[in-house]
């Protein structure tokens, strides 16, 4: 009776284990997926869009920001190699004031589990 017992405990905490180590490499992977999210949302940030100055200039539109496949930053060892897919989506939201949405979306894969999205957004308006 104490050997059923003590495989039951080990089993436990041996799937207790695994189970936070699968939930930590989650972790690193949706951070990783922010974090490209995040590098683009600073690329929109930084593009130019002055509708009010002459000549208008006006680089803040979605053609400019296509869907790219990229690698996300873990650590990889032989073909462990993850893929994430970014979609930039900007819409004008007012024109006046002038006023847009962007809208990234990067979207991966954990194991056999299905795709995950990791989302961030923000209001911009045109330089002043």
């Amino acid at each position: 009776m104490a050997m059923a017992i003590s495989a039951l405990v080990i089993g436990g905490i041996i799937a207790g284990y695994t189970m936070s180590a699968q939930r930590a490499e989650w972790s690193s992977y949706s951070l990783a997926a922010h974090s490209i999210a995040m590098q683009r949302l600073e690329q929109t940030r930084a593009a130019k869009w002055d509708p009010q100055g002459w000549p208008q200039v006006d680089e803040l539109v979605s053609s400019n920001f296509p869907a790219r496949v990229e690698v996300l930053d873990i650590p990889i060892s032989g073909t462990n190699v993850v893929y994430a897919t970014n979609v930039t989506t900007i819409t004008a939201m007012s024109a006046t004031p002038p006023l847009k949405m962007i809208r990234v979306d990067c979207s991966w894969m954990f194991l056999s589990r299905g795709p995950f999205t990791n989302t961030v957004a923000t209001y911009r308006t045109s330089d002043q």
